[in-house]
């Protein structure tokens, strides 16, 4: 079986982080993840405070998200960030695409900030929701995306769950992926028409056949997160954590 480190994107709780900065990092923590993706810490605290804690409860910043649908972030500030905290050197960007004509143009804005981002030693990654998988001339947005971006300069972090309701097949999508996928959303997707999200190995995404090509082209990460639960967020956190054990995906 093969097996990953596993990270956190605290999207997933949100809400309880913007209360309990400290305590949420904690809980996480304490669950066994061993990675987060994150940005800088809330006002009161230092970015070496925050690296302190994060050192203290064992969580390696694993990448950042930077602005969504806009290229207004600094990318130095971004490297700045990473190098303090000793965190991967990876940024996640989202986009949203009306025409082929703008695909075409924020991949090559995406080329110019990946050759930003590679100056400072950090690789930009394009994170998918499902909107990217419409169609523009019989062909996926997204494949347009990656095709006319640098390899080089722009990779992917492969959502599975916005795949899978963008209507591709993850498994299939990230099997072509070689190379170009180091972190890789993790989510799974109830049965029914709601489609509602769900934790991992409580729906019906395959996630051995996941891990199995996550393993093959090269993705060093699994990030879990939960955009919405029917649960309390952290009960979800440790329901994904513990079913990844289960299926001796957790390293």
């Amino acid at each position: 079986m093969n097996t990953f480190p596993i990270a956190v994107q605290p999207y997933t709780v949100r809400e309880q982080l913007s209360q309990d900065y400290v305590g949420t990092l904690t809980q996480i923590a304490e669950i066994g993840y061993q990675g987060i993706e994150l940005g800088r810490p809330p006002e009161g605290m230092t970015i070496a405070e925050q690296k302190s804690l994060l050192d203290h409860l064992g969580l390696k910043v694993v990448g950042s998200h930077a602005g969504f649908d806009k290229f207004d972030f600094d990318p130095d500030a971004i490297a700045d960030y990473l190098e303090e905290v000793n965190g991967e050197k990876f940024v996640a960007l989202s986009l949203r695409f009306s025409s082929m004509d703008e695909v075409l143009l924020k991949s090559a804005k995406l080329n110019e900030a990946g050759e930003k981002f590679k100056r400072r030693g950090v690789q930009l990654l394009y994170h998918n929701h499902d909107w990217e998988f419409i169609k523009f001339d019989g062909e996926l947005a997204l494949d347009i995306l990656l095709r006319e971006t640098d390899p080089e300069l722009v990779k992917l972090e492969l959502d599975t769950y916005w795949a899978k309701r963008g209507g591709v097949d993850p498994v299939q999508y990230l099997s072509k992926l070689k190379n170009r996928c180091p972190l890789l959303h993790i989510k799974d997707m109830e049965a029914g028409e709601e489609q509602f999200f769900a934790e991992i190995g409580e729906g019906i995404l395959d996630f051995h056949a996941i891990a199995d090509t996550a393993k093959q082209v090269g993705t060093k990460w699994l990030v879990v997160e939960q955009d919405q639960s029917r649960r309390d967020p952290m009960e979800s956190l440790k329901i994904s954590f513990r079913n990844l054990q289960k299926l001796g995906i957790k390293a």
